[in-house]
Formats: C-alpha cells, structure tokens, sequence
C-alpha cells in the first residue's frame, strides 16, 4: 500500500478509531470515539495521492463501477489485525475516499452489551424476524455479527449471510456459514434472498433491507421457520414499520402488516455514546413482539408503539432514554453525552431526577 495508506492505518489503529477520510485539499481525517480529527502533521492530500490508492487496491470492474455511477464499495483483509471497507466517491469533482476498520476478531456478547432479552430471541430463538436499526456508523454490523458469532458456537445449524461488502469474516465453527457478498457471490440483496429459499439456511443474516423484493422475501423466510436477522436505517424501534410499510405497493400494505405481526421477534436500535475515558458504548432501545404489540402492528396503529415500549419492561422492552440513564447512572456515560443521544431530553432528564430523588446516583458525579 502506499506510505500515506500504511501511516494512517498504523495511527488510527493505535489510537483505537474506526474510520479514515480523505479528500482533496484538506488534512485526513480519523474519527476516533466518534469524533472527526485533522491529522495536521500530515499535508495536504493531494488527488494524485487518492488516485495511487485507487491504482492499488481497485481493480478494473471497481474503476468501471466508478465511472458508471459514481462511486463503489469494497472490502479486503489488512495484515493479520482487521478487514477494511473502502468507500470510494468523488467530491467536487475530485477523487475521495472513506475507510472503515474492522478487526479480526467478533467481539463477544458480553462485549458489545446486548441486553438478555435480544440474546434469548436472536440466540436461542430459531425462527421469526430481528431487525436491527439506528444511524450508519451506530455499530449495528458489529452487534450482528457478534450475534452470528454466538449462534455459531452454539447451534449446529446453515447461517447465510449476505452482505454489501462482508465486513467480518465467520470461519464455521459448530454451524455451517456462508457468506455472500452483492457484487461479487450475487448480483443483489433480492437475488440471494430468493436463492436462499433454495440453500437450506436455518439462520440468515440481510446486511440491508433496501428494496421492496428484499424485504418482502425476508418476511416471508421468517414466516417460513427461519430466523432473519435483518438491517434498517431508522432513528428508533417505533419507526421501523413505516419504513417496511412505505416501500409497499398500496395492494401488499395489508399483507405486509399480517406478515410482520406473525413474525416479528425483536426490534433493536442502536445508537453510539461516547464512554467516560475514552471509546463508545451501544445504546439499546428493544421492543419485544408481545401480542399488544402484535395487534398494534397488524392494525397499523403504530403511534401506540411508543406508549407499549415504555410500558414493557416486565417483557424485556427498554426505551433508548431508559437505557442512556441506566448508562449515566452505572457512571458508564456523562450526563452530557446521553443528552446528545436522547430521543426526548426532557424525560431522560426527568428519570435522571426521579433516580437522584431515590439516592440511585449523585448528578455532580455524572456530570
């Protein structure tokens, strides 16, 4: 790889960042605890500087997808540490690249903190539907994964995953996994879902439910005895369902409604909080498919969701402000990182009150 390439993957590798960004005309960038930091040591990044990246480490189907629309995705090992996803864009007109850095190694359950009640659903459940949301960059490949890793030291079972690119590689183990990635194993999500129904998987993992077809064949293998573990951009659990309903036509609205009541398991959401000492913690906002729920969905009364979560603590549901309160209180978080990340700051802080008033915590010491 070129000097500049190894430099910044050394630094931000031993700075424990997760992304490199560069552009032309600017310093790089490395986003370390969420935060984007200029490498000012470094010059200037000049065009001819990304174009030996391209040069290196795209090949000619990648630099045709470049000209074609604009832009291209790509994942490959560095060293023996981590897997790299390189998106490669144009930006003013000039050559631009990000890179996300992935380690090796899966981490553990324990690990990325994924609360019991979606272990006992994604682990030991084995069939009906998981969906895991929040913003791009909220970890939500990472939990997948350490939820595929679980199952594959747990079960003798098929787990396919397909993925656009494969971010962290799962040498079978107790089970049997495939990985495929779009692009390179399959042409599309909709195309290797619909191959799926043909593969024998017991679990399959969407990296991305992005197109009607996908989503609609993903229903209908959770519908079938398989446990679909599946990937959506929402800002929280209660959005998940207009998200799914807005991408049907208005003849599969219906369909669709009856189709995630009968196989909704879990909806998590996820969202990256900066931790007291550096690094990040997940957030988890869990709703549970209980039959309250169930008839909400099938009758498409989705604004009661928000009342049925905060309600549900007895069957493992948590609100995203319930748990960044939890955070602050076990001193995991400041006070000012979950307000950042609350969905309504007015009530996390009213918990914040009600647990202070109890003795739970002392504010100065979360502060």
């Amino acid at each position: 790889m070129t000097a500049l390439f190894d430099r910044l993957l050394e630094r931000v590798w031993d700075m424990g960042g997760s992304d490199i960004h560069l552009g032309v005309g600017t310093p790089p960038r490395l986003r370390v605890d969420g935060f984007l930091w200029s490498v000012t040591d470094d010059d200037d990044v000049q065009a001819s500087d990304i174009e030996a990246i391209y040069d290196e480490l795209l090949d000619d189907a990648h630099r045709a997808t470049m000209r074609e629309v604009g832009d291209v995705d790509v994942a490959m090992p560095w060293l023996d540490r981590a897997r790299l996803r390189l998106s490669a864009y144009r930006r003013y007109g000039q050559p631009a690249l990000a890179i996300r850095v992935l380690p090796n190694r899966v981490p553990s359950l324990d690990e990325v903190g994924l609360p019991q009640t979606v272990r006992e659903r994604a682990i030991d459940g084995l069939r009906g539907l998981v969906i895991f949301t929040g913003a791009t960059g909220s970890g939500k490949s990472t939990t997948q994964a350490s939820v595929v890793g679980a199952i594959n030291d747990a079960r003798p079972c098929h787990i396919l995953t397909i993925e656009d690119p494969i971010e962290f590689v799962h040498p079978s183990r107790k089970a049997f996994v495939s990985q495929r990635e779009v692009g390179t194993d399959t042409v599309s999500f909709a195309q290797a879902l619909r191959s799926a129904l043909r593969e024998d998987p017991d679990v399959v993992l969407v990296g991305e439910l992005r197109d009607t077809e996908s989503m609609q064949i993903a229903l209908t293998l959770a519908e079938t005895g398989h446990l679909v573990l599946a990937s959506l951009h929402t800002s929280d659990a209660s959005q998940v369902f207009d998200r799914i309903l807005d991408a049907m036509p208005d003849g599969a609205k219906n369909q669709t409604q009856a189709q995630l009541a009968a196989s909704l398991t879990a909806v998590v959401a996820q969202r990256l909080v900066p931790k007291i000492g550096g690094g990040r913690v997940a957030a988890y906002e869990v709703l549970t498919a209980t039959t309250a729920v169930r008839n909400t969905i099938r009758e498409a009364r989705f604004n009661q969701l928000p009342r049925l979560l905060a309600a549900g603590a007895e069957f493992g549901m948590n609100t995203m402000d319930r748990y960044l309160a939890d955070l602050v209180v076990s001193g995991t978080v400041s006070v000012a990182s979950a307000m950042a990340q609350a969905t309504d700051q007015d009530e996390l802080a009213g918990d914040l009150d009600r647990r202070a008033a109890m003795g739970l915590y002392k504010p100065e010491a979360a502060a």
